[in-house]
């Protein structure tokens, strides 16, 4: 029997949800970034104002495209550069996570770009996990169950993919939960990294892939065929290679594939928008998909950007498509059994969610 619970902002924030596509210095408060350029005499800031400073990442991030999407980062890395800031915003990330229903999250973010204060790669990653660790302990002070884990960023258009997958190895008992490729897509192919996804693989290590975001269907079918992904981050242009005629749908060899494989894709229906992925929410592919049995899950991407929450995609996607609680339950199980997690703690996870 279908849930009569009617579809509300508070009752979908109050359902406890799994998010596996959010980046850490894409989900800063303003007024954190705010202080934190005051404390290290940052002036590039486009505001000091939070108000007007979360209103232009929005605005800003609304470009069309993924390349002028990411310039908008500039100014969070660039008050991201020393220890405290790094377990400031991390911390906030969690308590700000769990405050809104997420009782898993696996947070991405790339080492590489906070260095520029001095630390090592090292150093990053071990302030990212103290803050993460901070933040669960506020959360549970304030009655909120969350965990938290990393998946550490290589940028496509850098050379340290090779070291980054040995540092997620190195970690993975110490949060760090798995591996991705970050930054523009196009021309920067998955296969480029190919070494280091073998080497996670070898070390049976988690790995997901950005793929079918700002590039295509090739993008996607290089990530799995390739190079072995078990989880596409975004995949929105999956639906390059799906055809619908009147009230037929036909799958193309790759979607056809994904869809039998049961790879989840991390789809991020309001950054898809602001990039160009996606025409608007109502236009998204995920209804399709989602309509057709892909293994859909529902993330943020980036929630200062894109001013969004778990929350209120859901809500978009329930407005758009007319989804149930039910419907929003079944993508949080998909979230659920496609997170990286070792079995114990995924049947701990399902468990949490049946309550």
């Amino acid at each position: 029997m279908r849930s009569k619970t009617p579809v509300t902002t508070e009752n979908i924030r109050r359902m406890p949800k799994v998010l596996l596509h959010d980046h850490l210095d894409g989900g800063l408060r303003p007024g954190t970034v705010i202080e934190l350029a005051d404390a290290i005499g940052y002036k590039a800031l486009p505001s000091g104002d939070s108000a007007a400073l979360r209103r232009w990442f929005t605005d800003a991030a609304d470009a069309g495209s993924l390349v002028s999407y990411l310039e908008t980062f500039a100014h969070t890395c660039g008050v991201l550069q020393s220890e405290d800031a790094l377990v400031r915003v991390a911390a906030e990330a969690v308590e700000d996570l769990a405050e809104d229903g997420i009782v898993h999250a696996e947070v991405r973010y790339a080492p590489e770009l906070f260095r520029e204060g001095g630390l090592s790669l090292e150093g990053v990653i071990e302030a990212v996990s103290a803050g993460f660790a901070d933040g669960e302990r506020r959360a549970a002070r304030q009655g909120r169950r969350i965990r938290v884990r990393s998946v550490l960023c290589a940028m496509r258009q850098h050379e340290s993919a090779r070291e980054i997958a040995a540092l997620v190895v190195r970690y993975r008992d110490a949060g760090v939960a798995g591996f991705d490729i970050a930054g523009p897509e196009a021309g920067y192919p998955p296969s480029r990294f190919l070494e280091s996804f073998q080497f996670l693989g070898a070390n049976n290590a988690h790995f997901t892939i950005h793929a079918g975001e700002a590039a295509g269907v090739d993008s996607i079918a290089e990530a799995i065929h390739v190079c072995g992904a078990k989880r596409i981050g975004h995949g929105v242009r999956l639906a390059d290679d799906i055809a619908v005629t009147g009230d037929r749908v036909h799958l193309g060899r790759l979607a056809e594939h994904v869809r039998a494989a049961g790879i989840p894709l991390e789809l991020c229906p309001s950054s898809n928008v602001q990039t160009g992925a996606a025409p608007s929410i109502a236009a998204h592919p995920f209804g399709l998909l989602a309509r057709e049995g892909f293994r859909v899950t529902v993330n943020t991407d980036n929630r200062l950007m894109s001013g969004c929450t778990l929350t209120s995609e859901f809500a978009a996607l329930s407005e758009a498509f007319g989804y149930t609680l039910d419907d929003l339950r079944r993508f949080t199980l998909n979230a659920a059994e496609s997170a990286f997690l070792d079995p114990d703690e995924r049947r701990e996870l399902l468990g949490l969610l049946s309550e």
